[in-house]
């Protein structure tokens, strides 16, 4: 059973005229070094709705999804290019998102807009060890942990929030763990460590 545990948080007030704080958090495996790679998103009830900007794609190059994970706003159109000289056929069986784009070849592309939150699970039909991910986010702060498995986000509003983690490799249902938290006006720091 995995658990999820933040360790020492680092609550910081230094009066209420901030609205807006930054927020760090760092995600730790099992094992204790740095899960790089995860999603990260806060979820608040004042945070508001991801911009889509775009544009947004995932190649398929030398028989994989690059990159593996995207991470897009609710709404945003994804782009799927064949760079590749074999023919892909792209699909999806996730509950966000259902797709199949039939078999197209190189330089060829097909695009799927994903209008529900939550993550979407790649195959190819034709290579079955071409696996990726589109996470779909509701909010403005969501990002992959860096090499130290950090991830960092400004301007996220003071107040009761939500923080998500999901990565591949997390034994919980979905591969997600979330938590409640507060953020206070002046920031929010913390160490998520994911316990087995």
């Amino acid at each position: 059973m995995t658990a999820f545990r933040l360790a020492a948080p680092l609550l910081l007030c230094f009066g209420a005229a901030a609205h807006a704080a930054p927020v760090t958090i760092e995600v730790r495996g099992a094992d204790g070094r740095p899960l790089a790679g995860a999603v990260v998103s806060v979820e608040s009830a004042r945070g508001g709705a991801a911009a889509v900007r775009g544009p947004y794609a995932i190649e398929q190059r030398d028989i994989a999804f690059d990159p593996h994970v995207l991470i897009v706003p609710v709404g945003a159109t994804v782009s799927f290019p064949n760079r590749d000289r074999v023919r892909h056929h792209v699909y999806s069986f996730s509950k966000p998102k259902k797709f199949d784009l039939k078999l197209y070849g190189r330089e060829e592309r097909r695009t799927v807009t994903f209008d529900t939150p939550g993550l979407v699970a790649l195959g190819c039909n034709i290579h079955d060890a071409m696996s990726g991910f589109v996470f779909v986010a509701a909010t403005p702060f969501a990002a992959q942990a860096d090499a130290a498995g950090r991830a960092r986000f400004e301007g996220v509003p003071a107040g009761a929030a939500t923080i998500r983690i999901w990565h591949p490799t997390i034994r919980s249902g979905g591969n997600s763990l979330a938590q409640s938290v507060t953020v206070l006006a002046a920031g929010f720091a913390t160490t998520v460590s994911i316990k087995r």
